[in-house]
């Protein structure tokens, strides 16, 4: 969220809650999700004002950071960041806890990498073996005269001519 979106969510008479988490992805990532919901008037709400509760504040907050790492922490970076862009993450948490309070404007402000995973260069050996065996596959058509590469062309007539 850019500071300028950020400031024109917040309004008077309503309650601005923020929740924050570190997870682990499954490719050992260390992510810190920073989220934020607003409290919105329910149907026939009479008063100009919707202020929740502490209890209900502590329950919606503990709501968002139970989903923020349930669905970071089952899968990788990259599936953070494409259920990031349809604020898919936003839509769980404002389902889940408007049971407890009626929410608007739920979205996850900020993603920080707190860790990357060190990178193991043995490991990446295993996934790509020793690369020896593969030596390409032989062209099937030969190539054309004027296709040929000049250098070797060159280097080659200068062999002929030293033999001569």
């Amino acid at each position: 969220l850019t500071r300028d979106k950020e400031a024109s969510l917040i309004k008077k008479k309503q309650t601005l809650i923020e929740a924050h988490c570190d997870v682990k992805t499954t490719d050992n990532y260390i992510v810190r999700l920073f989220a934020i919901a607003f409290t919105a008037r329910s149907e026939g709400h009479v008063k100009s004002n919707c202020y929740a509760q502490s209890a209900h504040i502590r329950k919606i907050r503990s709501k968002m950071v139970e989903i923020m790492a349930k669905e970071v922490g089952t899968g990788q970076l990259r599936d953070l960041v494409k259920k990031l862009i349809p604020e898919a993450i936003s839509k769980e948490m404002t389902k889940q806890c408007s049971a407890i309070y009626p929410l608007k404007d739920v979205q996850v402000r900020k993603v920080k990498i707190i860790k990357k995973p060190k990178f193991d260069i043995t490991k990446l050996m295993e996934l790509h073996g020793e690369g020896d065996d593969d030596v390409g596959a032989d062209m099937l058509r030969p190539e054309a005269e004027d296709a040929q590469n000049l250098l070797t062309a060159s280097v080659e007539q200068t062999a002929m001519e030293d033999e001569d």
